[in-house]
């Protein structure tokens, strides 16, 4: 899938790597967290992901040898560097393999779930819920028990969440299949999305706390039905959608827009994407963010957000404007000019007060480190 706009967003056969789960031991982890390393990157607005995954805070592993990775980059990457080496000499033998990062795109890593075995730990999860609360046992029996596949039950909430007395949940349920099952795109960026709120949001512990009570998460699979539907040149039925989630859920996001996978919308409230505008993969976004356009004219209007960008609460990004991978926005900021890749921006207007900063913002969440305290705009 390429994504059009001021600049692309690609994913290739090389950023859709398989592994199985990862369970690592708190001795490999302590080894690589001592482990040097003088890594840089500059990543380009087209850059994609080449090789392995960056770990971050979250757990990966549940039973007696759960690891708690380390937020530093260079301790990270240096473990990934060590768990896939045999993988990477078995492609290339002499080959030397560059980490990946999430500013240069999506990438499943070894330690996602997907497929069959999410889903089992979906269905397990809302199975001791069930057990521990009798109120909530007919909702989770409707919402996931009763259903043999994720895709089932994502159609049943979101027919049920965007229904009303002239748009029936039936008909929006075959709607939502019917998308699901022509565009396999859009169930693989709805796991993508799952597993980024899993992992970025402390407050998410588990997966079917973000599948049935984060609308963020729901709005955003609500846009992709919408947004197949607007290719499809089905432009009135993808505004009616369009309309029901932002009475449902405040949160209007254009379905002529172009967002990638692993999006994270925390909160979500507010949050406004235009028609012109490019959201690329692996960006995180706080409530009352606003992708706002400029001008009457036909063409781009609207921002381009590029892979792995943090923008914190009540951002405001207007006009045809490009924000570089890796990027951070601080809350409150207005951005009406280009940001660079990695930079760290702030103010009304935005103003750029550190560039080439190597953390990761989108995957750290970090809305604080990185500023200026004494700065003044």
């Amino acid at each position: 899938m390429q994504l059009a706009g001021q600049g692309s967003v690609q994913h290739t056969a090389s950023t859709r790597s398989t592994g199985a789960p990862m369970i690592l031991s708190r001795s490999t982890l302590a080894a690589a967290r001592a482990a040097p390393s003088t890594q840089t990157h500059a990543v380009s607005r087209t850059a994609t992901a080449t090789a392995g995954p960056r770990t971050n805070d979250r757990l990966v592993a549940e039973g007696q040898d759960i690891a708690v990775l380390n937020s530093n980059p260079a301790g990270s990457l240096s473990l990934y560097r060590q768990l896939t080496s045999d993988e990477d000499d078995e492609r290339d033998t002499g080959a030397r393999e560059q980490p990946w990062l999430p500013s240069q795109g999506w990438r499943r890593l070894p330690h996602h779930l997907q497929g069959d075995e999410l889903w089992a730990k979906i269905r397990n999860e809302a199975r001791r819920d069930a057990e521990q609360e009798g109120a909530l046992a007919s909702f989770l029996h409707s919402s996931i028990l009763a259903h043999n596949s994720l895709n089932r039950s994502l159609a049943v909430l979101l027919a049920n969440k965007l229904s009303s007395q002239t748009l029936p949940s039936t008909q929006l349920m075959r709607l939502i299949t019917e998308a699901q099952e022509d565009d396999p795109d859009i169930m693989e960026s709805a796991i993508a999305d799952l597993q980024a709120v899993y992992e970025r949001d402390p407050a998410c512990e588990r997966y079917t706390t973000c599948l049935l009570y984060y609308k963020g998460f729901q709005a955003l699979q609500c846009y992709r039905v919408a947004h197949w539907l607007w290719k499809k040149g089905r432009k009135s039925l993808a505004i009616l959608l369009q309309s029901r989630v932002s009475e449902t859920m405040q949160v209007d996001v254009h379905p002529g827009a172009q967002i990638g996978r692993g999006v994270l919308i925390d909160h979500a409230t507010g949050v406004v994407i235009g028609e012109t505008a490019v959201v690329g993969d692996n960006v995180s976004m706080l409530h009352h963010v606003t992708l706002g356009g400029s001008g009457t004219g036909t063409g781009t209007r609207h921002p381009h957000v590029d892979h792995g960008v943090l923008l914190g609460a009540g951002v405001c990004v207007l006009g045809p404007v490009l924000v570089g991978a890796g990027s951070k926005v601080g809350a409150g900021s207005v951005v009406v000019t280009d940001l660079p890749c990695h930079c760290v921006a702030v103010g009304v207007p935005a103003r750029i007060i550190r560039q080439n900063c190597p953390r990761e913002p989108s995957m750290d969440m970090d809305h604080v480190q990185d500023f200026v305290f004494d700065y003044v705009i």
